[in-house]
């Protein structure tokens, strides 16, 4: 893509290596804790790459540090740590692999993929909206997950167990 509006329909057109840029990525949550209580936490990107071929294929992924969850609340930070949430110690990363992509028009892109948290891998298809200016690329997307397919059931005094998580994800050109 050459401008945020262009339509992606042929990704070919950015055939090549993308690098995923930590720094200016950024996976955040929203879920509810006890009753109507909401929380709002963040994953530090680790690392990331994509990769798009002549022929338009697209394969890819990011890796987030479990262990970084930060709702600015240590106590909580530390439980989520625990074998009642991510378990950090034994599954020190969330990883998203998307095995393919679908242009769906107007900038956007549908990526599924597999999620990986705590051990256990589920399907997951992202509608992401693309924004290439030049040799950096921009991926945002918004999905809502149930944190209890992949085995993290604990919950206290009406905690749900949906997350909403927003994805703005920055990849440069290799």
């Amino acid at each position: 893509m050459t401008s945020p509006t262009e339509n992606v329909a042929d990704l070919s057109a950015f055939a090549g290596t993308w690098i995923l840029d930590p720094s200016q990525t950024s996976i955040v949550f929203h879920t509810k804790a006890m009753w109507l209580m909401n929380v709002k936490g963040a994953f530090k990107a680790i690392e990331g790459s994509g990769a798009v071929g002549a022929d338009g294929s697209v394969s890819g992924s990011i890796v987030l540090d479990a262990a970084s969850v930060d709702t600015n609340k240590k106590k909580r930070d530390n439980h989520l740590r625990t074998a009642d949430f991510f378990e950090v110690d034994t599954y020190p990363t969330i990883t998203f692999e998307v095995t393919n992509a679908h242009p769906k028009g107007a900038g956007k892109v549908e990526l599924p993929g597999e999620l990986t948290i705590h051990g256990a891998t589920r399907p997951v298809t992202l509608l992401a909206d693309v924004d290439v200016t030049g040799s950096s690329a921009t991926v945002s997307a918004e999905a809502d997950i149930d944190r209890s397919a992949w085995g993290l059931t604990w919950a206290k005094m009406g905690a749900g167990l949906a997350n909403h998580v927003v994805i703005n994800a920055r990849f440069t050109k290799a």
